[in-house]
């Protein structure tokens, strides 16, 4: 392919930004960013935040802006801070673990969501896919990430004028995005053969460079290949179940061989999710076939393994008949050594029928954990079937509860105004919690003042793209009324944004609308409700709840003041995270794994109204936000929906209205503030990414166990015997 940036597009003396480009440090450092709104600000903005797209389009401006001295000093100051992130040989994982050089994890996941301008993610398990590896890289953790190139992305939502969703997708010119293809040593793209069972085809490989963390994406979208085949990694979780299970076994099966014909070695091998636990069945088929048992290569592989599980729900888990999996594995269970009964038994869960791919990775991993602490009782005593002679707290499950990549989430501006108050070297220290007892230092005007800018630099982005629906799809002005065009920047805003799912009770709050019409329309402690979120393209009754919202916020006898927002993705994500009041987040308890984008918010001193599950059960301390339900939830049917709504009701009118305008003579609310300081100080420290990866390091990635990265065996999993 030949390069989309030409060298005659940009001058000579502007040469790195093809270096820039092409590494996503730039997506979380604001100098970077800075730089490329400086080339064409509006540019920037219709090209979706894509550098290669703007660098492109902008032949004139980069010759113009060649010989300006102004925007020179600004260029070489990013790429001296490029350069030096780039090339610094002592990063934390170098200065703790000296004696692990050249040892390598490598990471599997479906779904990477790096940044908005590639679109390879549906939502929280790509996000947080994705702060690990951002996190990883600022540490230095040595980690190399494997997933899929999906040509089409993910759904695109578009709401009708009935409000129904819309699924939407569009092929995405790869060309143009910050993402290359692997070429091999003849100069041509890198292709890997890859054959099992009845799948004989050509994968194409991507690289997306993330700091220090390379991702290889695999792609079937290859001449030579099948139309069917094509589709294999055409789009996120498309297909019917035949295509899944050719997608997981393209993924895991693939994967390890991707890394083998790269010459990428790895000591230790992170699943995240069941979507590549296929990976511990290739990784023990190499043991076997150089002469180890099964057992003594399950048991290799388990030491030098870890499977997070992130999916409390049952249908949240892969399930695929006994008879498909064989179609595929009739001749690689021999190559394991093992015959078909004895294979199968690898994916069975007692008692149920079908081949599991949660058990198979909770079977062949060493490690296993949860992603919060509420969590790891919830998967304990979901998977204690598993583990018949143990006791449910036995059960060899941990948690690492999930953290956030602050430098990509956090405001900027408010990211400036912590070097001042925390110290330059804040982000070093970002899990420590002495360092954010300086928020306290931080003037209640100043910090009031920052987040009101953010809330109308959020209602300017509503706007913005209500006008642009009016004018390129001819909406209906009910519609546009929908978008957020009614909205005041000075009522209590509150933000629910999430996927649309039964379990996340997205109309939880719309119990009562009655109750819910004084709060909105008070004439001057108003409130306002601000929703977005996909549904899965498959998931009608996901589609029935935004269609509620969606006419309600079309009803003139709610004032304009339930919106929501079409085509929730990380753009949109941020603003939301940094420009609400207040963050609600009221799934059924104990499904919430761990709920990141509360943490997002806090961070940006936007506290939560949050049930009691996942990591606000860890983070809540009843003086940085408010609770709903109990530890553990309260049950599912319409009375526990009903108490808790109770709850949210409640501390509407009892705490938080009050609360929130409750102003001083220089109309700041210095008690709300109070809440947005304790927010930031205590959540910071203990759900940012630094801390999430260090954990995994330590408990996980085995180089607290031993002298020598992946040192750290564990005994076989009981499931496997020999």
């Amino acid at each position: 392919m030949a390069d989309p940036i030409e060298k005659s597009k940009v001058p000579e003396r502007l040469a790195r930004l093809k270096d820039l480009v092409y590494n996503l440090w730039w997506c979380w450092h604001p100098d970077a960013r800075g730089l490329f709104k400086e080339i064409d600000r509006n540019l920037w903005r219709t090209t979706y935040h894509n550098p290669v797209l703007l660098l492109q389009e902008s032949a004139a401006r980069l010759n113009d802006l060649a010989q300006d001295e102004g925007f020179l000093s600004r260029y070489d100051s990013v790429i001296r801070l490029f350069d030096e992130y780039m090339a610094d040989q002592y990063t934390w994982f170098a200065r703790k673990y000296p004696q692990a050089k050249g040892h390598r994890i490598a990471y599997f996941s479906a779904e990477f969501g790096v940044h908005n301008s590639l679109r390879l993610y549906s939502g929280g398990l790509g996000i947080l896919a994705a702060d690990h590896c951002k996190t990883a890289s600022d540490l230095g953790v040595p980690l190399t990430g494997v997933g899929f190139m999906y040509p089409q992305g993910y759904v695109q939502q578009r709401i009708s004028v009935d409000g129904w969703q819309q699924n939407v997708y569009e092929a995405i010119d790869w060309n143009v995005s910050p993402i290359r293809p692997v070429v091999a040593s003849s100069g041509k793209n890198f292709l890997m053969p890859f054959s099992l069972g009845p799948l004989n085809l050509q994968v194409a490989v991507w690289e997306i460079v993330v700091g220090r963390v390379h991702l290889y994406l695999m792609d079937t979208h290859v001449e030579g290949n099948s139309p069917q085949d094509w589709e294999i990694t055409g789009r996120l979780y498309g297909g019917d179940r035949t295509m899944r299970l050719r997608q997981e076994i393209l993924l895991g099966i693939g994967g390890v061989r991707l890394l083998r014909a790269l010459g990428l070695p790895a000591d230790h091998y992170h699943v995240n999710e069941g979507h590549s636990a296929f990976m511990f069945l290739e990784l023990v088929r190499e043991a076997v076939a150089k002469g180890q048992t099964f057992a003594a290569a399950a048991r290799d592989v388990a030491g030098c393994s870890v499977f997070t599980t992130h999916t409390p729900v049952e249908a949240g888990h892969d399930v695929f008949s006994e008879g498909l999996v064989a179609e595929y594995f009739s001749k690689y269970w021999a190559e394991l050594g093992l015959d078909q009964e004895q294979f199968m038994e690898l994916g069975r869960v007692p008692g149920q029928a079908g081949w599991n791919m949660t058990a198979l990775a909770l079977k062949m991993a060493g490690q296993r954990n949860a992603v919060s602490r509420r969590h790891g009782i919830v998967s304990r005593k979901m998977w204690a079937k598993l583990w018949p002679d143990k006791k449910e707290d036995d059960v060899p499950i941990g948690h690492v509860t999930n953290g956030v990549h602050l430098t990509t989430w956090l405001q900027q501006d408010l990211g400036w105004n912590f070097y001042k108050r925390l110290g330059r070297d804040w982000p070093e220290k970002q899990d420590d919690p002495s360092v954010w007892t300086q928020v306290a230092s931080i003037p209640d005007e100043e910090l009031w003042d920052l987040h009101m800018r953010n809330k109308e630099m959020l209602f300017k982005l509503l706007r913005d793209r209500a006008r642009d629906r009016w004018i390129t799809r001819n909406a209906e002005a009910s519609q546009i009324l929908t978008q957020g065009a009614l909205l005041d920047p000075q009522a209590l805003t509150i933000g629910f944004a999430r996927r649309f799912a039964g379990y996340k009770r997205a109309t939880l709050i719309l119990r009562d609308l009655a109750r819910l019409q004084g709060l909105l329309l008070d004439h001057w402690k108003p409130i306002q409700l601000v929703f977005a979120g996909k549904s899965h393209p498959a998931d009608d009754s996901g589609k029935v709840l935004i269609q509620q919202i969606y006419h309600l916020s079309k009803d003139p006898a709610f004032g304009g003041r339930i919106v929501f927002v079409e085509d929730y993705d990380m753009h949109v994500a941020r603003y939301f995270v940094q420009g609400c009041d207040l963050w609600l987040n009221n799934p059924l308890a104990p499904l919430e794994a761990c709920g990141t984008s509360g943490i997002k918010a806090a961070v940006n001193g936007v506290p939560s109204l949050s049930i009691l599950d996942g990591w606000w059960e860890e983070g809540y301390n009843g003086a940085n936000g408010w609770a709903i339900g109990e530890a553990g939830g309260r049950g599912s049917g319409d009375a526990a929906d009903a108490a808790d709504a109770e709850d949210i009701y409640q501390a509407l009118e009892k705490k938080i209205v009050p609360l929130f305008y409750d102003r001083g003579t220089d109309g700041v609310p210095h008690g709300w503030i109070r809440v947005m300081k304790e927010s930031i100080k205590t959540v910071a420290p203990c759900f940012c990414g630094n801390r999430m990866v260090k954990d995994y390091v330590k408990m996980f990635y085995g180089a607290e166990a031993s002298p020598q990265m992946g040192g750290a065996r564990t005994t076989a999993p009981e499931t496997i015997k020999d």
